[in-house]
C-alpha cells in the first residue's frame, strides 16, 4: 500500500484519481475506480440536467459503497449550461468531493466549501494553481502539456510542470498527463505530487463506457497518434489524431474561422462516435499516454497493477540503485 497526504486527506485507499471526462464518467465505470480503492469522477455535464445528475449519483451509490466524486468542468460559452443548478444539485445531493475545472471558478468553488465540501482544482500552470489555493480549494491536480483534452497555451510537460507547482503549493496536488502506470506513479511522488490523474488510461478498461473499438485503437496507437487543435483560437485540445483532427488542423491553417469547423467538432458528434465505434465520426480527446497501453483490463487489475509496479520499483529497484552507489563509492564493483 502505498499512503500520501492526499490518500489520508480524501480517505482512498491508493493514489490514483480518475478525472472528469465528458461521456465517460459515468456510474459503471466510477463504482468500478472507487471499488478498486482510487478515487472516481461523475462528469456533471454528462447528464443532460442537473436532475439526471442527481438520478446518477444514486445510481453509483447504489454500486459502491466507498467515496467518489463529481467534475463540474466551467467553460466560456455563448449559451453555457446552468452551471449553478448544477453545483447546487452536486450539494443537494450530499457529494463530499468536487473537482473543478476551467473558466473563473471562485464562485463555485466557494459555495461548495461553504457546505464543506473538498474541492480539487485542475489547472495547466502554476500562476493558476496558485490562484486556486487562494480560493480555499484541498488540492490541485496540475495537467502538463501531456494531457489530453486542454493542456493549456503555456506548452510545459509534466516533468517541470509538477515539481515547479509542488515547489510553491502547500496544499497536496496530484500529477496529470502521461501517467498510465507504476513507472508514472513513482516519478510523480518523486516529483512532489501526492497521486496521479489518469483518464486516457482509464477509457481503455472493460468498464469504461465507450465502444470497443476506441479501446483498441488506444492499445494500438503510439505516443505520435495524438494532435493538437484549436491551436489559432488560443483554446488548444489533445485529441486522438484521425480525419476530423486532420481537417481541423487543415482549416486552421487556412486561417479559416472557428465557425466553419464548427459542425464537425460538436460534442455530441463526439459522442455518437463513442457509441457506434466510428473513430471518425467526430474528435475524441486522448493523451499520448495511449503509447504506454498495451491491454484493457478490467479497473480492479488495472490500479492493483499499477500498485504493485510502483511498490516493487521503490522497495525493489531504486533502493537496489541506493546500495550499489556506496559499493561504488567504496571501490567495490
Amino acid at each position: 500500500m502505498i499512503q500520501t497526504r492526499f490518500t489520508h486527506e480524501f480517505g482512498i485507499e491508493h493514489p490514483i484519481v480518475q478525472g472528469g471526462m465528458m461521456w465517460v464518467g459515468t456510474a459503471p465505470l466510477v463504482a468500478a475506480v472507487a471499488d478498486a480503492g482510487a478515487l472516481g469522477f461523475l462528469t456533471a455535464l454528462t447528464q443532460p440536467t442537473p436532475e439526471a445528475l442527481v438520478r446518477e449519483i444514486e445510481r453509483t451509490r447504489a454500486m459502491t459503497a466507498r467515496p467518489f466524486g463529481v467534475n463540474l468542468t466551467i467553460l466560456p460559452s455563448l449559451n453555457p449550461p446552468p452551471y449553478a443548478e448544477y453545483r447546487a444539485a452536486i450539494i443537494e445531493a450530499g457529494v463530499g468531493i468536487v473537482e473543478t475545472a476551467g473558466h473563473r471558478p471562485a464562485e463555485h468553488v466557494a459555495h461548495f466549501k461553504a457546505h464543506g465540501i473538498k474541492v480539487i482544482h485542475k489547472c495547466t500552470a502554476v500562476r493558476h494553481a496558485l490562484s486556486a489555493q487562494r480560493m480555499g480549494v484541498d488540492a490541485v491536480s496540475i495537467d502538463g502539456f501531456e494531457c489530453a483534452g486542454h493542456p493549456g497555451e503555456d506548452d510545459v510537460p509534466g516533468l517541470v510542470l509538477i515539481p515547479a507547482a509542488a515547489e510553491r503549493l502547500s496544499v497536496p496536488i496530484l500529477a496529470s498527463g502521461g501517467f498510465g502506470d507504476g513507472r508514472g506513479l513513482v516519478a510523480a511522488l518523486a516529483l512532489g505530487a501526492g497521486g496521479i490523474n489518469m483518464g486516457t488510461r482509464f477509457c481503455a478498461t472493460r468498464e469504461a463506457p465507450i465502444h470497443d473499438s476506441f479501446k483498441h485503437a488506444l492499445v494500438a496507437g503510439d505516443e505520435r497518434a495524438t494532435q493538437l487543435i484549436f491551436r489559432s483560437y488560443r483554446n488548444t485540445a489533445r485529441v486522438a489524431r484521425n480525419l476530423i483532427s486532420e481537417q481541423v488542423v487543415e482549416a486552421e491553417a487556412a486561417g479559416r474561422p472557428f465557425e466553419d469547423i464548427a459542425h464537425l467538432v460538436k460534442g455530441l458528434r463526439g459522442r455518437e462516435g463513442l457509441e457506434t465505434g466510428d473513430l471518425d465520426h467526430g474528435i475524441w480527446t486522448a493523451g499520448i499516454v495511449q503509447g504506454l497501453i498495451h491491454d484493457v483490463p478490467s479497473v480492479a487489475e488495472l490500479v492493483a497493477r499499477i500498485i504493485d509496479e510502483a511498490t516493487s520499483l521503490i522497495e525493489g529497484r531504486l533502493a537496489g540503485m541506493i546500495g550499489r552507489g556506496a559499493h561504488v563509492r567504496a571501490g567495490v564493483a
